[in-house]
């Protein structure tokens, strides 16, 4: 009866605005605000019942002043409660893309046109939910941690915005529906084999002033380091010389899909993504080869991590 009951309030759901995903900002105003009494709610109403007819049946002005004066109170928390959600504006949601099966932090900018409070704003998507208040700011942001199960795009839902403000008598509540996936990347394989040593056999090198080997001298330049200055060869040309060192950069690693054809489709992505972080991990140079696809390298750093597992993420399904 629970499941059948549960079953009719989602289809109703959906008949709430939005009904399609919506480009951001979004205002909130009256036309998808909703009030409901919370259970307290529903409580109070039927004890004002009791008291208004029994004020009535004995004729005892006091007590019927007294129903209708807590009567007019819950009307205006509920006036209050729509206010609370009247102009909000959510700006923008972002989110910094994480391993399959790692929470998500969904970052919701919110935002009001006057001058009034907001308190006691929650924000919920499926289990995950999250306070916030606009007293002193007009914008705050709101962290939400989403559960991720598989690499890929993640579709948002409805993410509900909701208050029991001021008294506790009714909900008011809107939905937002965001139109910007986020990125989710592959689970890297764990425990997964070291490095492999394919690539480039030839070591290159590049100017470090903390190098192992010398590369040249040259005439000083303002901001140079004193322990560079070459004093002996200074002194014979009459002019400060320094240092310059060269340091190997090491070997570029080949992280190649078609070497790994005895594993499925899944494990490979999946050691492929674990390769990545330990090659980032090491500073190492590396290059990846996809099917059907350019290849991502030689480079190092965040951006080209980001890439590689990006392409990885969207890698087609087997």
């Amino acid at each position: 009866m629970r499941g059948g009951l549960r079953t009719r309030l989602q289809a109703l759901q959906w008949l709430a605005r939005p009904r399609r995903r919506e480009s951001l900002p979004v205002r909130l105003d009256r036309h998808r605000i909703y009030v409901l009494p919370t259970g307290f709610g529903l409580f109070l109403a039927a004890l004002l019942a009791v008291m208004l007819v029994g004020a009535l049946n004995y004729n005892n002005n006091p007590a019927l002043l007294l129903a209708l004066l807590l009567a007019a109170t819950a009307l205006a928390s509920a006036l209050q409660a729509h206010l609370q959600l009247a102009g909000l504006r959510v700006d923008a949601v972002s989110a910094e893309p994480v391993a399959a099966g790692t929470p998500l932090r969904l970052r919701l900018a919110l935002a009001r046109d006057d001058r009034r409070p907001r308190r006691g704003l929650q924000v919920a998507r499926g289990p995950a939910t999250a306070s916030a208040e606009l007293a002193d700011a007009d914008r705050t942001e709101v962290d939400l941690w989403l559960p991720t199960v598989r690499r890929g795009w993640l579709d948002l839902q409805r993410i509900r915005l909701s208050t029991t403000q001021p008294l506790g008598l009714v909900r008011a509540w809107s939905w937002i529906w965001p139109a910007a996936p986020v990125l989710v990347y592959p689970a890297p394989e764990h425990p997964a084999p070291p490095l492999p040593d394919t690539g480039s056999t030839s070591a290159r090198t590049r100017q470090h002033p903390l190098g192992d080997e010398l590369q040249q001298l040259r005439p000083y330049r303002h901001g140079d380091a004193r322990r560079t200055i070459a004093w002996k060869h200074s002194a014979r040309r009459d002019t400060l010389l320094v240092r310059e060192y060269e340091r190997p950069t090491g070997t570029e690693l080949l992280l190649d899909w078609q070497a790994l054809g005895a594993l499925p489709h899944e494990r490979r992505i999946a050691r492929l993504a674990r390769w990545v972080d330990d090659a980032e991990r090491e500073g190492r140079r590396y290059r990846l080869l996809l099917p059907g696809q350019p290849a991502l390298g030689p480079a190092s750093g965040d951006a080209h991590r980001h890439q590689c597992l990006r392409a990885l993420a969207l890698m087609p399904d087997a």
